[in-house]
């Protein structure tokens, strides 16, 4: 019995050392499973707040010179998703955006972080909106550690542009998944 037991507390300690690895990870204090008027669009047929939720990461890889953050839909009903939010160049020794820095007029995002045009037209955030009756859309909050300190991008570049740039420099990304319906 000394001998199992013993086996098993040593199987769960290099179970924990092996698996139990910190990873990178993305954190919010204003989202839980589902999103609320305080983030909904205010437009389109929506009559939220929108404002874009506090976000944090921790863990950050070896070699991380940038982030990216960005807030997709891919259930939205045009054959391609949609894209609500798309902020890069963040500085590599920020590791939370507040509660409605995808506001551009606010100027709350880091200095230095650009924030391109959305799905919507418009840059900075631009919350969910789903069509009435079309059920729960899911909305992925990923941030993005790169391997660059610059995408070299303005902020007039679309989001599939600004996706590819991303795709080439990503080092590791964690998201959030929120849902929302009306």
């Amino acid at each position: 019995m000394k001998k199992a037991n013993l086996i098993l507390v040593l199987s769960l300690i290099f179970s924990t050392a092996l698996f139990g690895q910190k990873t990178f990870t993305l954190l919010s204090e204003d989202l839980g499973g589902e999103t609320t008027k305080i983030q909904e669009f205010n437009g389109f047929g929506c009559s939220g707040d929108n404002q874009s939720p506090q976000l944090s990461w921790k863990n950050v890889p070896k070699g991380t010179k940038s982030f990216a953050v960005t807030m997709y839909d891919p259930d939205a009903p045009t054959g391609s998703g949609f894209w609500h939010w798309v902020m890069f160049d963040i500085p590599a020794n920020v590791n939370e955006l507040v509660t409605n820095s995808g506001n551009v007029k606010l100027n709350l995002a880091p200095k230095g972080a650009v924030q391109s045009i959305t799905d919507y037209g418009i840059k900075g955030f631009g919350g969910p909106c789903p069509p009435e009756g079309h059920g729960f859309h899911q909305y992925i909050i990923t941030v993005y550690a790169l391997k660059t300190d610059k995408l070299g991008l303005d902020e007039n570049k679309n989001p599939a542009i600004v996706g590819f740039n991303l795709w080439n420099q990503t080092l590791a990304k964690a998201s959030i998944v929120a849902y929302y319906k009306r």
